[in-house]
């Protein structure tokens, strides 16, 4: 599996509007506040936090709780991105398969569109166990693309689905995995198809921001850009059949 080198699309990242459309307020989080009435402050981890987005929303919703906000991140380029809009956020440097923190120290961790970035899946599912509380929740959050084969992405850039793929685990499989760590597992997924206009699409794939189509050699990049840009010349209401799968996975670390 080939990583994603965020350090070539930092500057841009933030420039995509779904990214801030789909982080919104973490109802997992304001259901696990609620139920802490007599832990503070709470330890909340964002694990792969890349720019700080879903760091910059909650603390504005939590911002009258006793909340202590961490981020953790592989790339320091994404990093000095999220110091630029965060304050009083904890933000470090590190690899998910090797996180610099004590034992059982955060209540709850999430980790928003990054799972499949892990290249050692099982250690980083150890070091979450490690770090987070009993008791705690680990949520992740991601795309499901075996069930969205026909995404955009995957329309016009098919050598993106076969990376993607390399990278995802399938849903059974994270189910296993955290259930044999003796996490408590509910996974959930939404799906939806529709169809799009190519042109409200075309600028996505021209920022390359989307961090498969790093991966996808510059050949296959500009033929996939190619076709789109061809089908918005043509017609530029062209539309095609999109559709697109969420994963929510909630798991609760075992004991008091």
């Amino acid at each position: 599996m080939k990583p994603a080198d965020f350090s070539k699309i930092a500057d841009v990242y933030d420039y995509n509007s779904f990214r801030h459309e789909e982080i919104g307020v973490d109802h997992t989080l304001k259901s696990f506040v609620k139920d802490q009435t007599n832990v503070a402050p709470l330890h909340v981890l964002d694990l792969a936090c890349g720019t700080g987005i879903y760091l910059n929303h909650q603390k504005r919703y939590f911002q009258k709780q006793p909340i202590k906000w961490y981020g953790a991140d592989a790339s320091d380029e994404m990093l000095h991105k999220a110091k630029e809009k965060l304050q009083d956020v904890s933000l470090t440097q590190a690899l998910a398969e090797n996180l610099p923190y004590r034992d059982e120290v955060f209540h709850y961790i999430c980790s928003n569109y990054a799972f499949h970035h892990f290249t050692n899946k099982e250690t980083a599912l150890d070091e979450v166990k490690r770090v987070l509380k009993k008791g705690g929740v680990f949520k992740i959050h991601n795309i499901n693309p075996y069930m969205m084969k026909k995404w955009w992405v995957y329309h016009y850039f098919p050598e993106a689905y076969q990376e993607d793929v390399k990278r995802f685990w399938q849903v059974e499989d994270l189910f296993n995995e955290l259930t044999e760590r003796g996490f408590e597992v509910k996974i959930e997924s939404s799906y939806r198809m529709e169809n799009v206009r190519t042109a409200d699409y075309l600028s996505y794939a021209e920022n390359r921001d989307i961090s498969v189509l790093t991966l996808i050699d510059d050949k296959a990049y500009e033929r996939g850009l190619n076709r789109m840009r061809g089908d918005v010349h043509i017609n530029p209401d062209k539309k095609i059949t999109n559709d697109f799968a969420e994963i929510f996975c909630i798991a609760k670390k075992s004991g008091k």
